[in-house]
This record gives C-alpha cells, structure tokens and sequence, in this order.
C-alpha cells in the first residue's frame, strides 16, 4: 500500500501564484498514483491570498486552508502544516513557485531506497542577489561543520520527509532549517539531491540578508540543544567554576606581588578581578541550576503552540 502524501505550503502575500501553483501541484500529484493532501497555512496575508485559498479548499476536498490571526514566521507555519498533516510523508514547499513540483517524485524516490529525509539542493540558485548567495554558502558551510549533518542547502524549503522522524519536533524562531539535525538526532537516514530553483516571477521576497543574524542565534541554540539541553549545569556550572578558576589565580598572583614584590592590593586590578570573577562564577551556577529546573518543567508540561489559528477549510474532513 502506497504512503499517504501531505504536501505544506506556508503562505505570506503570494496570491499571483497560488491557483498556479495548486494547478502544478495537482498535476504532479495526481501522476505519482499516491493518496495525497494539500496544505495552505495562510501566515498573516493582507493580500488577497485568504480569500485565492478559500476558492481553492471550496473546488478542492483534498486541500486544507489554515489562516493564522497574525503572521507568525515561516516557522511557525511550516509547525502547523506538520501538526495537520495526515500523511506519513510530510514535503514542505514554498508558495513562490521558485520551487518545482516536479522534484518532489524524485524526492519520494529517495525515500523509497531506504532513506527517512531527502532534503533538495539548490543547486543552480536563482536569485538577483550575489551577496545573498555567498552570505548563504558561508552559512551553509558553518552550520554542517558544527551540526555534524552534512548538507550544502539548508535554506531550500523542498525536502521530504517520514512523519515519524520529526513527529513530537517544536519548532521556533528561524529553526525550519534546522530540521534536518533534529530529524538526525532522532537517528533518520538523510539524503539530498540537486532540485530546480526558479527565478520569481510575481511578488518580492520577505526575507533578506537581516535574517543572517537570525539564522547565526539559532545556531547557537542549536549546539546548546545538542550538547547540554538535558545537563545545561554542565554549560552555566562549567563556565562558573572556569570562573572561580581565574579568581583563585587571580588572588594567588595579587597575593604573591604583595608578600614578595611589596606592592600592595589596592595598587593592582587583580582583587577587583577576583571579586567580579568570583561573583560570576557564583551567578552562573545558580543560573544553571535553575536552567535545570526549567528544562525539567518544559519536558513535562510544555504544549504551547507557536501559532494562533483564526479559521481553516476542509480540516477534519478527510
């Protein structure tokens, strides 16, 4: 029996392309002989995109409609497409038609040799802006050499994956790239393949080079969550007792100008040193072990959304 496929598009003003894009998707779909579903998360339009994909959901059963109260970010987007999705293969795209439906059969087919994530490659990027490309080539580059998750585009919202790697993942921020580490984490096979990039042809990007600082804090966030989410008193507790390190070398150096050199405390920064070391050292402790006490609470109860849904069309009735 073939795998059911949900297809997620996180929308924000791209109504010129959307009844194209459904068109293509269709077509594409409908040719690969799976059961499938469509999935518009509308993300805060104040263009006519509502009203584009109310029209499609009314010709089209097999198509969902989420519409956020507000915008909320790709992230956030692409998290309620994967929260309503049915099927056991997830393929977000973007709504720009710079995407190519057509990639997604050779997607599946990856999955089909075994693979849980095949992610596409832009190989051939079509976009106007150069210092965007080698700003996203730095990144791209960084982001492997730390994560350990060897893949050239991590920006390219057409990937493919099974639903049982990233069900329970929570994504916040700008961390829809980052799925393909936590689906890794999870001990997912991963594979990527050239896929086309077109140029765009209606509207303007919303994203630009400002959200590179963006991508960097979540990266940070990233290797804390590899590392020490679980244990974070072995990053703060660390870095306080490197603290009261320094402090003792600091106070043993000031102490020996003082006995053998004959220059006195106050004559040095050195017990200044010391003091402010020691009162860090002694902070990050304590923020440790109440990183601990949080850490614990969130794995309990955290079950907040990072999205608020005004209204949907056909969710629930497939």
């Amino acid at each position: 029996m073939k795998q059911k496929i949900s297809v997620t598009i996180p929308v924000f003003n791209e109504e010129k392309n959307l009844y194209t894009l459904y068109q293509r998707l269709i077509q594409v779909l409908v040719s690969i002989d799976h059961e499938f579903e469509i999935i518009f998360v509308n993300d805060g339009s104040s263009d006519n995109s509502k009203s584009t994909l109310n029209q499609i959901a009314e010709e089209n059963p097999c198509v969902k409609v989420i519409h956020f109260t507000r915008n909320f970010g790709q992230t956030a987007a692409m998290m309620a497409g994967f929260d309503h999705a049915d099927g056991e293969i997830i393929v977000p795209m973007d709504a720009d038609l710079q995407n190519d439906p057509e990639d997604i059969p050779l997607l599946l087919a990856k999955l089909d040799e075994g693979y849980d994530l095949c992610s596409g490659w832009r190989k051939k990027r079509n976009d106007k802006m150069l210092r965007k490309k080698i700003v996203s080539r730095i990144a791209n580059k960084l982001i492997s050499k730390i994560s350990r998750v060897n893949l050239k585009d991590y920006g390219c919202t057409l990937k493919a994956y099974r639903k049982s790697v990233i069900k329970g993942v929570k994504l916040y921020g700008e961390m829809h790239r980052f799925i393909p580490i936590y689906a890794s984490w999870e001990g997912a096979k991963i594979s990527e393949i050239p896929v086309r990039h077109h140029p765009r042809v209606h509207g303007k990007s919303s994203y630009g080079l400002e959200r590179t600082y963006k991508v960097l804090l979540d990266l940070i966030v990233i290797v804390f969550l590899d590392n020490w989410v679980y244990k974070p008193i072995y990053l703060f507790g660390g870095f306080g007792l490197f603290n009261f390190f320094i402090a003792i070398l600091a106070f043993s150096y000031a102490t020996y100008l003082k006995f053998y050199k004959g220059i006195d405390y106050i004559l040095t920064p050195l017990p200044l040193l010391t003091t402010m070391t020691v009162i860090t050292g002694i902070m990050c402790i304590l923020m440790g072990l109440l990183a601990e006490m949080i850490m614990r609470t969130y794995c309990e109860a955290q079950k907040k959304k990072a999205y608020l849904i005004r209204e949907t069309r056909n969710i629930g009735k497939s």
